[in-house]
């Protein structure tokens, strides 16, 4: 089993002089994804599941591993497993399907720290569909407010909860468990946005008892332009069909279609089979390193980032100030320094950070500030990284504050 502490010399983007902290917006790919990407070209690439010479064979054999990997690394069937372009897109195609066949007067409810992806397809489904949104708050640590939550779904209206499994700004994990429970209880579909919850957490959908799950390829160290829906079997058999077009039929004639069988019916066209099997190999290699190690280093470096961080003057981190209750991610806000310029003036120095809302606009606007700054870890980060990251903002700050 290789050690997480030996990964980053897997990683050949990341040089001595770089400092990557911004693995909630895109991690870094360790080198056997970038062979299998190379070898998957270099070698003969077909159109999966559509031809029966040995290429297009092997390359559709190739798609059915990295969707049976994807499956046992999260506790689905195979057949539940519905490739995407990535996470937005997974949301979207719920939203278009299972969301065309709510009524007037349904409720959709999300947290208030939900990323744009998964608000802006229930805005849209509220534009077209005229149902209702209930905004879920959050209290000062980042929890959900799970009081505010049980009245809205004791009202029996809801149909769908949509909910993060992990804030791409706070590092904030749900009681996903104990709100799938209670969601079902009251009649609600749960949806849960994985994105940054996969490359940090276990995930079994069996055991969460999740009706939907979504997450990127790019965000667990696979290619970008990949993403993963899951879907209980049940669920994907009644909804109707997304995309229209090839490979998404079983038939077509002048009166009409009829569906392929599971996933193929949420699959139309040609699918990014490279970063399908990239994918695969991705996750292969995380699972072997195992998720518990995965915990364990996002803990040690969490707490030594919180604690160097509380030592820069005029610096307050968003959320909860226990280590232990957060994941992954740090924003923070400085006093007197815009985020966008202690970034850039971090950026020239090789040490990469994120600035803005991270497309979670109405948390900061709950939160009342315009922005925030943000360190995000992934599986080749140190305790040095962050040292020399704390060390650079202490220096930028008091050169912005002059």
């Amino acid at each position: 089993m290789p050690s997480i502490h030996d990964c980053r010399r897997l990683f050949p983007s990341l040089s001595e002089s770089l400092v990557f902290l911004d693995s909630a917006a895109t991690t870094q790919k360790p080198q056997m994804v970038i062979d299998a990407l190379i070898d998957a070209y270099r070698d003969g690439i077909a159109n999966p599941g559509r031809g029966v010479y040995p290429l297009a064979e092997r390359v559709t054999s190739d798609v059915h591993a990295a969707r049976v990997t994807v499956a046992e690394f999260i506790g689905a069937k195979t057949h539940e497993i519905v490739f995407t372009k990535g996470t937005t897109e997974a949301i979207n195609l719920v939203a278009r399907t299972l969301g065309e066949t709510l009524q007037a007067g349904d409720r959709v409810a999300v947290t208030m720290m939900e990323h744009h992806s998964n608000l802006v397809p229930w805005l849209q489904l509220r534009e077209r569909r005229g149902i209702e949104i209930d905004w879920i708050p959050v209290n000062k640590d980042g929890q959900t407010d799970m009081n505010v939550l049980l009245e809205m779904l004791k009202k029996g209206k809801t149909k769908l909860l949509a909910i993060t499994g992990l804030s791409n700004v706070l590092g904030i994990a749900p009681d996903l468990s104990e709100i799938i429970r209670r969601a079902h209880e009251c009649g609600a579909l749960v949806l849960v946005d994985a994105a940054q919850m996969v490359a940090h957490l276990p995930i079994d959908v069996r055991a969460l008892d999740a009706d939907f799950l979504a997450f990127s390829g790019h965000k667990i160290y696979g290619p970008m332009g990949v993403g993963v829906l899951y879907g209980k079997e049940l669920l994907l058999e009644k909804m109707p069909t997304f995309l229209g077009g090839g490979d998404m039929v079983q038939s077509v004639t002048t009166k009409g279609y009829t569906s392929a069988e599971l996933p193929r019916k949420f699959e139309a066209g040609t699918i990014s089979a490279v970063d399908v099997i990239g994918l695969g190999v991705a996750i292969s290699w995380l699972d072997s390193i195992g998720m518990d190690a995965v915990m364990k280093h996002d803990r040690e470096l969490m707490s030594h980032a919180m604690k160097r961080l509380k030592e820069i003057d005029g610096l307050q981190i968003l959320g909860s100030q226990k280590p232990d209750e957060r994941t992954g991610v740090i924003s923070f806000t400085v006093n007197n320094v815009h985020p966008h310029d202690l970034t850039h003036l971090l950026g020239e120095r090789g040490i990469c950070l994120r600035a803005g809302h991270h497309c979670a606009e109405p948390l900061h606007n709950f939160l009342k500030i315009n922005a925030s700054a943000r360190m995000s870890f992934g599986v080749y980060n140190t305790k040095e990284d962050i040292d020399t990251c704390a060390a650079a903002i202490a220096e930028a700050t008091k050169f912005l504050q002059k």
